[in-house]
């Protein structure tokens, strides 16, 4: 219900390729870092989110997505469910075209609020095993 197939593809393959991973640190032991790193491998731009705003694989980190100076296609979650709302919110502020929350990310208002705002979603899935999927 919250990741249908189709809603999927067309993330990965036609909403554009500046992803905001908001949760990306430069810890190379967190899943965010992994991800983001597969996420680059097929094309996309990868742009860290995080309070410290750091430099992550090679692109400028920003505080809040709201910080970032340019187009942001895609908003990938990696924050606890209890504060996965509040950055479904931001993305809608910003003109994000979609939010995915990663495996475990579950909000099922803000996910209800993103739809009913236009933006494409998915969440409870990991997007580095799906790309991985469709090769």
């Amino acid at each position: 219900m919250y990741a249908d197939t189709e809603t999927i593809d067309r993330i990965l393959t036609s909403t554009g390729d500046t992803w905001a991973v908001v949760g990306l640190s430069d810890n190379e032991s967190r899943a965010a870092y992994g991800v983001a790193r597969v996420l680059k491998s097929f094309g996309k731009r990868v742009v860290p989110v995080h309070p410290k705003a750091e430099t992550v694989h090679g692109e400028r980190g920003y505080a809040s997505l709201a910080d970032i100076p340019f187009a942001v296609d895609v908003v990938d979650v990696f924050v606890n469910s209890d504060l996965a709302g509040a950055v479904a919110d931001e993305a809608v502020a910003i003109g994000a075209k979609a939010v995915w929350f990663q495996l475990g990310v579950i909000d099922e208002e803000a996910y209800a609020r993103t739809r009913a705002a236009g933006l494409d979603m998915v969440m409870d899935r990991c997007p580095a095993i799906e790309i991985g999927a469709r090769g």
